[in-house]
């Protein structure tokens, strides 16, 4: 009788751990909408997925997968890179080929303004090589530690670029408690505005102003937008990110 009851235990705790019997009912992105979606807490994943279904929030990433894999969560919504290391080390999950979103964020920059934009890819560039953007991105996407450290004495920036941003984007652009704009965006333009050598002066528009805003001279630059809204009125920078958020499933 131990020994019957010892077998079905271990294999109650076997299907828990690997999702044997418990079937996928998520094989593409379509399929999310209405679902129990799990994601790392403090990343857009919890986010994004409160706004598809029911989102669980955890700290946890491997208590994560053991959920899913139990059934207790339908899918997981994470960012590819920390998707793929996570399941590169566990068994019975795997990734949708076809990714839930992802898009490229860049600058909106004055049409005329040849001389802004050439300068900001050149910023770009440089952030990019010496990691400043890929630190930014794992910061506020991936949820790792990262502290961004300025080339030169803000005190000394002589002149000011104003930059519209939307106050309720996280992670990219919002107001944290004090009313100060704070994410991943604000940071890259005080990234920019370092290297330049200018102060950055945030100005607060809606999403769909933001291209607008810089068409009709009201702000230097913008960041926060979907290239598609700005085309034909201003002018792109090169891309400072690409954001791509997968879908983990059982297997």
């Amino acid at each position: 009788m131990k020994r019957t009851l010892l077998i079905l235990i271990s294999a109650l705790l076997f299907w828990q751990l690997v999702g044997c019997g418990i079937p996928n009912t998520v094989t593409s992105p379509s399929d999310v909408s209405g679902k129990t979606i799990g994601g790392m807490a403090g990343t857009p994943s919890v986010r994004l997925g409160a706004e598809l279904g029911n989102a669980l929030s955890y700290y946890s990433a491997e208590q994560m997968m053991i959920d899913l894999k139990a059934g207790i969560l339908d899918c997981v919504i994470m960012e590819s890179t920390t998707a793929a290391d996570l399941v590169s080390g566990t068994s019975g999950v795997r990734i949708l080929i076809e990714p839930l979103v992802e898009y490229e964020l860049r600058i909106a920059v004055p049409k005329e303004n040849l001389r802004l934009l050439r300068a900001v890819d050149a910023a770009l560039e440089t952030l990019d090589r010496n990691g400043t953007l890929r630190g930014l991105y794992n910061k506020y996407f991936v949820g790792r530690n990262y502290t961004y450290t300025p080339v030169s004495d803000p005190d000394e920036h002589i002149g000011e670029l104003t930059v519209a941003l939307p106050p309720d984007s996280p992670p990219l652009s919002f107001k944290n408690e004090e009313g100060k704009f704070v994410g991943m965006d604000v940071e890259v333009a005080i990234a920019i505005g370092d290297i330049l050598g200018v102060r950055i002066e945030p100005l607060e528009y809606d999403a769909w102003q933001l291209a607008t805003a810089v068409w009709h001279g009201r702000a230097d630059l913008a960041l926060g937008w979907h290239p598609s809204e700005g085309e034909g009125i201003i002018s792109m920078s090169e891309p400072y990110a690409t954001v791509r958020q997968v879908v983990i499933v059982r297997r």
